[in-house]
């Protein structure tokens, strides 16, 4: 699903006219792939009622021709024209001709007729207004609005392109505007709906492709989509009969401290959760008395102890596992301990040694690139990323395409910039950032974020609170080393990892009755599940 601006969404339009297409032909084929989506999603046999919610412009037109194409397929279609239309409006014409109900507002202004209607019907159509309103709602539109928001046994609401009341560009919502259970985007998702509070009035989101006679990346070439389960599923690594651990990968983690052991295991076990063939974790002692007990499944790399956690003498011995190693994490409940920002110190600013024993930012640009092919792919999540802020040019140190993977806080010490900027353009941020770093960018939050440096940009549309409680970050970290050690391409194990970590919350919550039950413990736990109902899905 490709996302654009209201602004760029007219571009495409525009280019499409000037290729011969007219604004009727636009609303024709809007229409006919709206009423195609309901078709598949309500069977015959069952009771297909549907009334419609007429607003004056496209809006209103695109909604007349999809109850008009429901009528042709089987439907009883109702029309309640919210604003006024042309006496000789060929669509309500040629619904009255098909002897379909329509009734104006100031024909039913006690809505008595629009409540019969829609206690009555299996959809409601909200096509009143489109992506370009301007907020507040006029006087009429609220009112109806605010009528079928406040009814009691209303159908289930289709929005047509968006829910009425949402302003498609900031996602401020009108107080009025209905909530719908499936929103049917015309062509695009338009970048505001994926803002909040707009995506919680959405429901389900789906596509009704206008087959425009022109490439809309051609006037949009920003890659920045929704991601769906289709593109997941297809990456999921394969499971051969005939594979060893080794095919699977090795995943080395440096991660927790005396304060913070949870965060190692958490990871550990999320990346075995994942798929990955063999994890090590490369802790100091006290963490795995901690921790060892709980998986039994781990190998271990013993590092000093500094205060409980790692330090600048863990570097020969990290350095030295990751020459076996596919994937490396760091960094997840690492602490701030000053021996903690030294060792990342010293870590990307190791030198003097053989490519095949460091990390391989010396002057020798043979032992460096040999260094760079021979280093495992890079994940840094939690206390990493933020000792990584404190290094002069962190980001030129970084192998590329090193996976970074900030919360909003995070990201505010990376780039400087508030909370409140980063998630007000958290599409836009991810992705400047992930080009300027030349790294990949796992923006986490609701409605995470996975960008690359070549602008590829992918919005996951899942949100639960059951993932906003300690630990999680480190579960999504783990699943991503997991998938890196697979073999999947950095880019394409962030995204899938955040796909298959959303679905798990909201496995977990379904699970436990509520999203508030969840612990980062039970995300781990149903990895699987999320797993196996991604590779099952048909969508």
């Amino acid at each position: 699903m490709k996302i654009v601006s209201v602004r760029e969404m007219h571009a495409i339009e525009q280019a499409a006219v000037q290729h011969g297409l007219d604004e009727e032909g636009l609303m024709r084929r809007a229409g006919l792939s709206i009423a195609r989506i309901i078709n598949e999603r309500y069977t015959p046999g069952t009771n297909r009622t549907a009334t419609g919610l007429i607003g004056g412009k496209n809006n209103g037109g695109d909604t007349l021709l999809a109850l008009i194409a429901l009528a042709k397929a089987g439907w009883q279609v109702r029309a309640f024209l919210v604003k006024p239309r042309s006496p000789d409006d060929p669509l309500v014409a040629r619904l009255i001709e098909a002897r379909s109900p329509v009734v104006g507002i100031e024909d039913d202004p006690d809505f008595k007729t629009l409540a019969e209607w829609l206690q009555t019907s299996t959809i409601l159509l909200d096509g009143i207004a489109g992506t370009g309103v301007q907020l507040p709602l006029r006087q009429e539109t609220a009112k109806v609005c605010r009528f079928v928001r406040q009814f009691e046994r209303k159908p289930a609401v289709v929005a047509v392109d968006c829910p009425s009341g949402v302003d498609c560009d900031s996602g401020a919502v009108a107080p009025e505007t209905i909530p719908a259970n499936l929103t049917i985007c015309i062509e695009a998702v338009k970048r505001g709906m994926l803002r909040f509070p707009a995506f919680e009035f959405l429901g389900d989101l789906a596509i009704a492709p206008l087959n425009l006679p022109v490439n809309s990346d051609t006037i949009v070439p920003a890659d920045w989509r929704v991601t769906g389960s289709r593109e997941c599923r297809s990456l999921l690594p394969p499971r051969p009969p005939t594979a060893h651990k080794g095919t699977f990968g090795k995943v080395l983690i440096s991660a927790g401290c005396v304060n913070y052991p949870g965060a190692a295991l958490l990871a550990a076990r999320a990346a075995y959760r994942a798929g990955a063939g063999l994890v090590t974790l490369a802790v100091p002692p006290v963490v795995q008395t901690l921790i060892a007990g709980q998986i039994p499944e781990a190998t271990w790399v013993m590092i000093p102890d500094e205060n409980g956690g790692v330090g600048p003498d863990a570097v020969p011995i990290i350095l030295q596992a990751c020459e076996k190693t596919d994937a490396l994490l760091i960094g997840p409940g690492w602490g701030m301990d000053g021996h903690t920002g030294k060792f990342l110190t010293a870590f990307f600013q190791a030198k003097n040694a053989s490519a095949s024993k460091s990390f391989g930012f010396v002057s020798n640009p043979v032992a460096h690139d040999k260094a760079l092919k021979a280093f495992p792919k890079l994940v840094i999540d939690a206390d990493g990323l933020k000792l990584l802020a404190a290094l002069p040019g962190w980001h030129e140190l970084l192998p590329p395409n090193t996976i970074l993977t900030p919360h909003p806080g995070e990201m505010s010490v990376l780039t400087g910039l508030s909370i409140q900027e980063i998630q007000e353009n958290r599409i836009e941020i991810a992705a400047r950032y992930a080009q300027e770093w030349r790294q990949v960018v796992v923006l986490k939050g609701a409605l995470t974020v996975v960008s690359d440096p070549a602008g590829k940009t992918r919005v996951i549309p899942l949100a639960t609170s059951a993932l906003a409680t300690a630990g999680t970050g480190d579960v999504l970290a783990g699943m991503i080393a997991g998938y890196l050690a697979q073999g999947l391409q950095p880019f394409e194990a962030g995204l899938l990892a955040a796909w298959v970590h959303a679905n798990a919350g909201i496995l977990a919550a379904r699970q436990h009755g509520a999203a508030a039950a969840v612990i980062a413990g039970d995300v781990v736990e149903v990895i699987p599940n999320a797993t196996a109902e991604l590779a099952n899905s048909k969508k």
